[in-house]
C-alpha cells in the first residue's frame, strides 16, 4: 500500500477524542510511509488531518469539487490538490488514489462515501481494504446495525467482514496490510449466511 483515503467530516465534533483520533492516525499513516489522499478541505476534521500529516513530513493529497473551492473552504498547502467538476468525479478520482479507505467519524457525506466505496467493493469493483475507525463508540449503532442486516439475510457475512472495525489506527492499519478479499458467489433471491 502506498496511500489511504481519508474520510472525516467539515465539522470537529463534539468531543476532542475525534481530533485527537485524526492526529493519531496522521500519524501512523507517516510512520508507515502512506500518503494521505482525502477531500480537500481546510476546515473540520478533514483540515486537522491534512495539516498534521504535513506537519510530520508526509503527503497530503486532496481532491474536491469546484463548487466547495468557490466556497473557499479548499486547503491550498497540499502536496497536491486535484479540483473536480462534481462530487461523483470527487469520488472517483479519490477511489482511483488509494489502496484502501478508512472513515473516521463523521456526517452524512463521510457514511455515503465509506458505505459507496464498501459497496464497490462489494460488488467486486475493487479489491482494497475499507474501515472504519470506532473513536469513542462513535460507529458502535452502526454496526450492530450491520450485524442485524446479516442476521436478517440482506449483507453475506464475508460482505460484512470486508469492512473492518477497529478503535486503534495501528491496528486497522496492521489488518489493511494483510487483507485479502473473500471470494464470494453473488446469489440470485434469498442470501446465504
Amino acid at each position: 500500500m502506498k496511500s489511504i483515503c481519508v474520510y472525516c467530516g467539515s465539522n470537529p465534533g463534539r468531543q476532542e477524542a475525534y481530533s485527537n483520533a485524526a492526529r493519531s492516525l496522521a500519524r501512523s499513516l507517516v510512520e508507515r510511509n502512506l500518503k494521505l489522499v482525502y477531500g480537500g478541505a481546510s476546515v473540520g476534521i478533514m483540515g486537522l488531518m491534512a495539516d498534521t500529516v504535513l506537519q510530520l513530513g508526509g503527503q497530503v493529497v486532496g481532491v474536491i469539487p469546484e463548487a466547495l473551492v468557490r466556497k473557499e473552504i479548499a486547503h491550498r498547502n497540499l502536496t497536491e490538490l486535484h479540483v473536480t467538476q462534481s462530487m461523483h468525479e470527487r469520488k472517483t478520482l479519490m477511489a482511483d488514489l488509494a489502496d484502501g479507505f478508512i472513515a473516521l467519524p463523521g456526517g452524512i457525506g463521510t457514511l455515503e462515501e465509506i458505505f459507496e466505496i464498501w459497496t464497490w467493493a462489494q460488488l467486486g469493483f475493487h479489491n482494497k481494504p475499507c474501515g472504519l475507525l470506532n473513536v469513542e463508540a462513535y460507529f458502535d449503532s452502526l454496526t450492530t446495525f450491520l450485524d442485524h442486516a446479516v442476521a436478517e439475510q440482506f449483507v453475506k457475512k464475508p460482505h460484512r467482514s470486508m469492512l473492518m472495525v477497529e478503535r486503534d489506527p495501528d491496528a486497522l492499519l496492521e489488518r489493511f496490510s494483510c487483507y485479502q478479499p473473500p471470494v464470494v458467489q453473488k446469489w440470485v433471491g434469498k442470501a446465504e449466511t
